[in-house]
């Protein structure tokens, strides 16, 4: 097939058409979750400060990790099943005593959701030289399936509430929790606690988009290379220069009003 191509631009400055590999977004969503009374665990030292708290108050919140796992929907063709669980890690202030200092501890809860999106069809097997594995030989290759990739995008949630508790339930103590999690906690979590133990929820606001993402090749126009206009900065001011040149920060000693603040997302409940 001859090369779809234009070397004369037009008036909006188009060159050419070219054929490109890149990702699709076939189907997306965003989501507003309020998560309540989510189980926390904690390592074993921090657990022994909680076994003798009288209050708690959930400071900060993040997103550590989020494990996807993506299957075709059986009975709708052509949709596929998102199932995600994150991970958060949660900070918190623990009063062991009224009127006192309180200690700062981190736990780690977890949250898991299904979202069914549509990624369209596709069977083939796709064969690259790129060698994933050291230890392959260059010359075999490295071979994918045209599965869509799920995409999630979240932001750290926002602190709602925490509260002291025990355990109801044998089955809350049954969790998996993966070692790159643990690791951010430095050791392992105590996840083997009886029923009647005291712990912490924690309740929770999270923002998250997710997307299917299938990689398709797509004919767009070209209007020039991406020629870089700026210079790079290899000066060595002295530090009250660079001060000198940052704007003054006039929104945060006056902060917009509400008609003049934007809506970022324009997604709706």
């Amino acid at each position: 097939m001859a090369d779809i191509r234009n070397d004369c631009p037009d008036d909006n400055g188009f060159k050419e058409a070219v054929c490109i590999d890149a990702g699709r977004v076939y189907d997306s969503c965003c989501d507003r979750d309020c998560l309540e009374d989510l189980r926390c665990f904690f390592l074993p030292n921090d657990q022994s400060v909680i076994a003798g708290a009288v209050s708690v108050r959930l400071k900060t919140a993040e997103v550590i990790n989020v494990y996807i796992d993506v299957e075709p929907v059986n009975y709708n063709k052509g949709f596929y099943s998102c199932d995600l669980t994150f991970f958060f890690l949660l900070g918190f202030d623990v009063f062991s005593k009224p009127y006192c200092e309180p200690k700062e501890i981190k736990g780690i809860a977890s949250y898991s959701k299904k979202v069914i999106l549509f990624g369209s069809c596709g069977n083939v097997k796709t064969f690259s030289n790129t060698v994933a594995d050291s230890e392959e030989s260059s010359t075999l290759a490295n071979q994918s399936s045209n599965m869509p990739k799920c995409v999630v995008q979240a932001v750290d949630p926002v602190p709602l509430s925490a509260r002291l508790g025990h355990i109801h339930d044998c089955y809350e103590s049954v969790r998996f929790i993966p070692d790159k999690v643990t690791k951010v906690m430095g050791g392992n979590v105590v996840t083997d606690l009886q029923v009647g133990a005291p712990t912490v929820y924690a309740s929770i606001g999270m923002f998250s988009i997710v997307q299917l993402i299938r990689n398709v090749q797509m004919l767009i126009p070209v209007y020039d290379f991406c020629i870089p206009e700026k210079q790079c900065d290899d000066s060595t001011d002295q530090p009250c220069d660079t001060f000198r040149r940052i704007s003054f920060p006039t929104d945060d000693f006056f902060p917009p009003r509400p008609e003049h603040v934007g809506n970022s997302c324009g997604c709706s409940n």
